[in-house]
């Protein structure tokens, strides 16, 4: 039953996000019908609201730092130590959270349905706009890439969520099949990618455009297992011709090397709120300088209490000269002029995001790649190898990525069975996108994840923790809220 009061939020209040002071109470009927109709029907008004969907839709400043620390530190690759953070943390590396966690609930449920609230309005009301159709097209197909990009995100992290696709829907919604939700979030992906602008050609730089949504679909159907498509859209996204692997791995993070051939969907990030603060916590204690690279401590940035360590069996299993390695910090130089090493105490350090020059504060401009044309390599050596065991083209597609890391290439005739080769690949992926918040989801699509728990010593770790619990916030809210298994 429709409620009988829909709230209405005026649009300012919508693009300032002052809805986030709302009560936990009111926060799904924050998800129905809002602002002035008047503003609306002008192009002002639907961009303003479509970027309000954006900048909770996008994994930016403190949403990022969240989000990839909660997918990192309950893996084997990072851990955390000290500060406030720790209080998250040590839930994450001992797989004892639960329904209670802010970080899930603010950054993992509420920005996603604000997103898909505000892409909602504008696919609502931008047909009747006073705005071109080429541009109506256009805004309506950002729209729905930022609502299937929302739902990509929560079923990855919950499983089957409400579907909200309208902003007068009940308030009240069940959770959908696991069918109903992986439909509609391939239905949507592939609606818009005809009427998204191709790459290079979006109005402004990290706006949705047609390669973003065929990479997005890609590691949609990879972590659905769905091989066959996920091989298929990768070789679309291949065949586009628009993408490459950036020469130097060491640089390709860094803030003067944005808006390179590698990366196919960016969130960018800006020296100041919202930016990106990985290297705060990446710091070393007492961190002056690095006598392998000169890099230099500035008193613009900020070195925080919370920790962020790699753990030695990570630093170990690189094979010897991968390029890669490089961004691993194992020794610095402290305030008093000291040689400190970071080795043998799960200490070594990822400055993957390297300090940017112009960082202000806990704040650094270094974009966050949310699909990298190696992940579309690797995704199809993956789904290839899932399909039809070890072969030529994903021993090249490897290939291609190590080559880069300085690295011999592999044989096909070195791997006899396609759980060994998956082994590998889930290596590959790990020297690869440690730091970049893909490990979770890699160790759950390949079976990895509780057992890796467990041989580190986690008793906690259960089946059941492939899936967060839905916060108990949002089940406070919505009596058609179903709990996961296990919570």
């Amino acid at each position: 039953m429709k409620t009988m009061k829909l709230l209405k939020y005026s649009l300012i209040a919508l693009v300032l996000g002052m809805m986030c002071a709302c009560s936990d109470v009111l926060d799904e009927e924050l998800f129905s019908q809002m602002a002035p109709e008047n503003f609306l029907t002008t192009q002002e008004g639907i961009k303003s609201t479509l970027d309000a969907a954006y900048a909770e839709g996008y994994l930016n400043g403190y949403s990022h730092h969240s989000v990839r620390n909660i997918e990192e530190w309950c893996t084997d690759i990072e851990w955390e130590t000290g500060g406030g953070e720790n209080r998250t943390a040590v839930l994450m590396i001992n797989f004892t959270w639960d329904a209670s966690v802010g970080w899930m609930y603010g950054d993992m449920w509420l920005k996603p349905y604000r997103a898909i609230r505000n892409a909602n309005v504008v696919l609502e009301n931008v047909e009747a706009a006073n705005i071109g159709d080429d541009l109506k097209q256009t805004y309506a197909a950002e729209a729905r890439f930022i609502r299937a990009l929302s739902y990509y995100y929560l079923h990855t992290w919950f499983g089957p969520v409400p579907l909200r696709q309208s902003p007068e829907d009940d308030i009240y919604l069940a959770r959908p099949s696991e069918e109903e939700m992986r439909q509609f979030v391939e239905s949507e992906l592939l609606a818009v990618i005809p009427d998204l602008p191709a790459p290079g050609q979006e109005q402004a730089y990290g706006r949705a455009n047609n390669g973003g949504a065929r990479a997005l679909l890609t590691k949609f159907y990879l972590n659905t297992k769905q091989w066959q498509k996920a091989a298929d859209m990768a070789q679309e996204v291949m065949d586009m011709g628009d993408y490459s692997l950036y020469p130097d791995y060491a640089m390709l993070f860094r803030v003067e090397n944005e808006q390179n051939s590698e990366f196919i969907l960016t969130y960018p990030q800006i020296p100041n709120s919202p930016g990106n603060n990985y290297i705060n916590g990446a710091f070393p204690e007492g961190f002056a300088s690095d006598p392998k690279t000169g890099l230099t401590f500035l008193n613009s940035w900020r070195n925080w209490a919370a920790q962020y360590r790699l753990y030695d069996s990570f630093y170990n299993s690189f094979e010897e000269g991968d390029a890669r390695m490089d961004l691993i910090m194992d020794s610095y130089i402290n305030g008093q002029g000291n040689a400190v090493s970071l080795l043998n105490n799960n200490n070594t350090r990822s400055f993957k995001y390297w300090p940017d020059p112009n960082g202000l504060g806990n704040e650094h401009g270094n974009d966050v790649p949310a699909v990298r044309y190696a992940d579309i390599l690797l995704s199809r050596a993956e789904a290839l190898n899932e399909l039809n065991g070890p072969n030529q083209e994903s021993i090249d597609l490897i290939n291609m990525v190590r080559e880069r890391a300085d690295l011999e290439p592999l044989e096909l005739s070195d791997f006899t069975s396609m759980a060994q080769l998956r082994t590998h690949l889930l290596n590959e992926r790990a020297w690869e996108f440690y730091s970049e918040g893909k490990r979770r989801e890699d160790q759950i699509r390949m079976g990895t994840f509780v057992s890796s728990a467990v041989a580190r010593g986690v008793t906690n770790a259960k089946p059941t923790h492939v899936l967060f619990p839905i916060p108990q916030a949002a089940l406070d809210a919505n009596e058609m809220l179903v709990q996961n298994e296990g919570y």
